[in-house]
């Protein structure tokens, strides 16, 4: 009974109804049964489908009411791509604004970089001098911007100094038996060169001072010494340093950013070397950092000297042989070199 009422409420309502409304009705439901006769294991709809629903959701205030095979969102997330993917191709196919190379963008940020205190026109004009006419819109686009005013202090002092400048710090090792030993290393910045290194269990001041004697013999200090604000740089320490007419240079309170090639080479020991082994005692800690030493000082590259080796390593051409793999430390770590077959 509910059936025919419904169906003849339908006939009513079709006969108050304009010829055009009627027609888009049945197309509009024809068309739906002809999606679902082609389902597969769900409806297959097609591009042409896309846009008779979309023409007919622009034309008929009624569409919604009819449409069942998808909601009426998914019709108009349809038309808002239809309406992206046409302009992306209008702006694919209409040239703009010349792109700036990779190479003037590498410079723009270079010279903001190198020149803090340059704002964009100053470097819009340098780059004109040197035949690259950049707009200064495109400068802005491109230059590094410092959140505060340029404070070139460390950084300067680093990069004038680095021939003169050598960075000290100390590094714990536990041994199998539960004892902690303390590593003293020496630094050279020029080369990243380890100048020396010494364990001990107990370091004091004077420990301390006479490691750095040995380290700089007969008149080879350096100008600066680069140290944390560690308990252990005591007055005779301090006394030993100013005897050999180094400078001192203290780091802030908790900012071992400060000396950062030192850290980085203590970060490098522990990742490389004792991460993977169990130190047994003074003897045996000695033996793997003097290996571990010889390694990083001949074979391992470093970014910071051009992909070179703190002593500089030729390149080996292909007439010298074939690539060999070499173990140390009993396969510990590698180098590859070429030999004669």
């Amino acid at each position: 009974m509910m059936a025919v009422l419904v169906a003849l409420l339908a006939s009513l309502r079709a006969a108050f109804r304009t010829r055009v409304a009627l027609q888009l009705e049945v197309l509009a439901l024809r068309h739906q049964l002809a999606v679902y006769h082609r389902r597969r294991p769900r409806a297959n709809i097609r591009v042409a489908d896309r846009l008779l629903w979309a023409w007919l959701s622009r034309t008929w205030a009624s569409w919604r009411d009819v449409l069942v095979f998808v909601q009426p969102s998914t019709v108009i997330a349809w038309q808002r791509r239809r309406f992206r993917d046409h302009w992306a191709r209008l702006s694919r196919r209409t040239p703009g604004r010349p792109a700036t190379s990779k190479a003037i963008r590498r410079l723009i940020r270079q010279m903001s970089s190198a020149n803090p205190r340059w704002g964009s026109p100053r470097i819009a004009a340098e780059l004109a001098k040197l035949g690259i006419p950049v707009a200064k819109a495109t400068v802005e686009k491109y230059m590094l911007r410092s959140r505060k005013p340029p404070s070139p202090t460390w950084r300067a002092f680093l990069e004038n100094h680095i021939q003169d400048l050598v960075s000290i710090d100390f590094f714990v090792v536990p041994t199998v038996t539960f004892k902690v030993l303390f590593v003293f290393v020496v630094l050279s910045h020029a080369r990243r060169r380890v100048i020396h290194f010494n364990i001990t269990e107990h370091p004091t001041a004077g420990w301390t001072a006479r490691q750095l004697s040995e380290a700089f013999p007969w008149e080879a200090a350096p100008r600066f010494l680069l140290r944390d604000r560690d308990g252990v740089y005591g007055p005779a320490f301090e006394d030993r340093v100013e005897s050999m007419g180094i400078e001192e240079a203290i780091t802030s309170p908790r900012s071992p950013w400060q000396n950062p090639f030192v850290e980085r080479l203590i970060g490098s020991i522990r990742r490389e070397c004792l991460d993977h082994v169990i130190v047994l005692n003074e003897h045996h800690l000695r033996r793997l950092l003097g290996e571990y030493l010889e390694h990083y000082h001949r074979w391992r590259c470093h970014r910071s000297l051009a992909m070179d080796c703190p002593f500089p390593r030729p390149v080996q051409g292909p007439e010298l042989g074939q690539v060999v793999e070499i173990n140390e430390a009993g396969g510990l770590y590698r180098h590859y070199e070429r030999r004669a077959a």
